[in-house]
């Protein structure tokens, strides 16, 4: 397996930035006056080695915003248990698009057919065959195998291609949960998100299992050589010491995601700009976009927030590393599709909201929050920018959703936090 095919390619673009900053300068300076009109878009294309730049000026091929149409929907408030969720952590979606759900409450996995009829249950509370203590997440391998990290029984569960067919990989967690989601490619590879065993800092690394669960490799997170602006308290005294951190609020970060073809799919916030690697070289997307200031009231909610949370562990704590940024990160996660699609999900504007959840009598409760808007950009496979997508206000981004060209699957969330799964299909030009 190519280990190095993230490092390689970056350090082969280090020298081609300064090239791409200056030509962006200029190129910038032709923007026409008004926007391009709608269906139009206005795109240059670079080769620089093996990089090929695709950058969008203005416009969007669907000239229009996009929202997310309902068409089946899985879940209900009370009714049959088949179709009563807790708290899903993760769901999958296969060619034929039946639907796995993973509840972290119940500790199972339900099937659904491509119509949302419940079909089957899959594992449960325990640590026999088939069983699960402390899973994660679950992915489909490209035979219809479905893998599920059961971090707490320090094994890959394996489900399928047939009716009873199952199979488990051992593999050292440490017991530790990464939250995060488990990774599959189109060759069968499956990557897992663990704590590395080597560290005294609770660290993870990546580790990569073939199609038959032999350990391929081992690598450290991909981190592109940036590390994430952070704030620190610290105590000592006769009890002991201890440490709190804290990410700086709005800064920008390293963001990657596992691409189908195998390679990691990279993008560094601060600017818009994210790299898609293949076996043949590396297509590049940029969009020029009007970056997203942070509001005043943004940043001493946030500044409070903080203060307060690491006085908790530091009396007297007063603000020690980097500044609140003066704009917003370009995205905040990269997900790709079935077929390669790209979707960035965008930073927005913030805007109070009730907190639903507020307790006075809680020093750490505030009546407001603030909130932005769930917006993502889409892209081609080819980088060909297709325009804006707005999901619903129920739309939860926390479990992973699933895209398979204009169609979605996600989790929601209503009013009275009763979870289902959706299938979306986008509709451009109703918003």
């Amino acid at each position: 397996m190519r280990t190095d095919t993230f490092q390689t390619r970056h350090q082969k673009s280090q020298g081609a930035r300064q090239l791409l900053a200056t030509t962006a300068i200029i190129l910038a300076a032709c923007l026409p006056d008004a926007d391009s009109p709608p269906g139009r878009t206005e795109t240059v294309v670079e080769t620089i080695g093996d990089t090929t730049v695709v950058r969008t000026m203005s416009g969007s091929v669907w000239g229009a915003e996009a929202i997310l149409v309902p068409e089946i929907t899985i879940g209900r408030v009370e009714g049959a248990g088949e179709y009563l969720f807790g708290w899903i952590w993760s769901i999958a979606v296969d060619d034929e698009w039946n639907v796995y759900v993973f509840d972290e409450q119940a500790q199972h996995v339900q099937v659904y057919d491509s119509a949302g009829v419940y079909m089957e249950t899959l594992g449960g509370r325990g640590e026999g065959p088939g069983e699960f203590s402390r899973a994660e997440a679950i992915a489909l391998l490209p035979d219809g195998r479905l893998v599920v990290r059961d971090a707490g029984n320090m094994r890959v569960q394996v489900f399928g291609p047939g009716p009873g067919v199952r199979d488990e990989w051992r593999y050292n967690s440490g017991y530790a949960y990464s939250m995060g989601p488990l990774y599959s490619d189109g060759l069968g590879r499956t990557f897992l998100e663990t704590r590395d065993m080597s560290r005294t800092d609770y660290g993870m690394h990546l580790v990569v299992l073939g199609s038959d669960g032999t350990p391929l490799d081992t690598m450290p997170l991909p981190s592109g050589g940036y590390e994430q602006a952070t704030l620190t308290a610290e105590f000592s005294d006769e009890g002991g010491s201890g440490r709190a951190t804290s990410i700086v609020p709005f800064s920008p970060r390293f963001i990657w995601t596992v691409h189908p073809n195998g390679h990691f799919l990279t993008g560094y916030s601060s600017a818009y700009r994210i790299n898609v690697p293949s076996d043949d070289g590396v297509l590049r997307i940029e969009r020029v976009h009007d970056p997203v200031p942070v509001s005043d009231g943004e940043r001493e909610s946030s500044v409070e927030r903080i203060t307060r949370n690491m006085r908790n562990t530091q009396p007297g704590w007063s603000w020690n590393g980097p500044p609140i940024p003066d704009y917003k990160p370009a995205f905040v996660e990269l997900l790709v599709g079935k077929g390669g699609r790209v979707w960035a999900q965008l930073s927005s504007e913030g805007e109070l909201i009730e907190n639903e959840n507020y307790n006075p009598d809680n020093p750490g409760s505030v009546p407001v929050l603030w909130n932005e808007r769930l917006r993502y950009d889409v892209f081609e496979p080819d980088g060909t920018y297709l325009g804006i997508v707005l999901p619903p206000e129920e739309f939860n981004p926390m479990a992973r959703p699933v895209f398979d060209g204009d169609h979605v699957w996600a989790v929601t969330t209503d009013e009275l936090g009763v979870a289902r799964v959706v299938r979306y299909r986008v509709l451009v030009g109703e918003g």
